[in-house]
């Protein structure tokens, strides 16, 4: 079952619907261009005033880079020649049509279908457009973070909508790949650098996950990701204070 993720279907199977599709977020170019309307009312709320988070997901332009918070996760990456392909197994629906609509912003068409156990397989095309990011994270078939890995707060955002689940009041796990048990230290050094520092939950404790926990870290985590996808269902995002 195919879907395009810039938003053509044709005769494709659409996005699992749990629930109605969501409307897609407007452009960022057209978010911040020329600021509010003149005479407009100040903005109301908690919001109001707040400053862009430095590295944070609303603070930058969404680019292929940016895939890397899947890689830290439980997504994956296969070359073929000279192109390369990215996959990543989720476990809802909505998670479906928030991956789709952040590949179609990097221009990649992506696909679905159906898993065991209720879960879907998201996965673009091969195209030479990933060649660089499977060249960095491949060592052999076996996936590694190159040395230079960081997370950003679009690469977080990209983690959290594949694999990031609350699990109690104050705390949310960001899940990691099951079989690559090399690139957990690694991942949490650069959580670490975010200002979220984890702690590492494995297999037999319900991972493997990083477990970010307390509201300072869940403010810092919710600052960086910014606003939830139209497609989130209530609690499944950070919210900020």
């Amino acid at each position: 079952m195919s879907l395009s993720g810039l938003g053509d279907t044709g005769k494709a199977q659409p996005p699992p619907a749990l629930f109605p599709a969501p409307e897609a977020d407007p452009p960022a170019a057209a978010r911040r261009r020329g600021g509010p309307p003149r005479n407009a009312p100040p903005p109301q709320g908690g919001d109001a005033g707040r400053q862009l988070v430095f590295f944070g997901a609303e603070a930058a332009e969404p680019t292929v880079a940016d895939l890397t918070g899947l890689l830290a996760g439980p997504g994956e990456v296969v070359r073929m020649g000279g192109t390369a392909r990215l996959s990543v197994q989720v476990d809802a629906a909505w998670r479906v049509h928030v991956l789709v609509a952040e590949l179609a912003a990097r221009g990649l068409a992506a696909s679905w279908e159906p898993t065991e156990g209720e879960r879907h397989a998201v996965r673009t095309s091969y195209t030479r457009v990933l060649k660089p990011l499977a060249v960095a994270w491949l060592h052999g078939s076996a996936k590694r973070p190159p040395a230079t890995f960081h997370l950003t707060g679009r690469r977080l955002r990209l983690w959290l909508a594949a694999a990031g689940t609350p699990a109690a009041p104050d705390c949310f796990l960001l899940r990691l790949g099951a079989d690559e048990p090399e690139c957990w230290e690694p991942i949490g050094v650069a959580l670490a650098a975010a200002g979220l520092s984890g702690e590492l939950l494995g297999p037999a404790e319900g991972g493997p996950a990083y477990r970010i926990a307390g509201r300072r870290r869940l403010a810092r985590l919710a600052e960086l990701v910014g606003a939830p996808p139209p497609a989130t269902p209530p609690d499944a995002w950070p919210t900020r204070p």
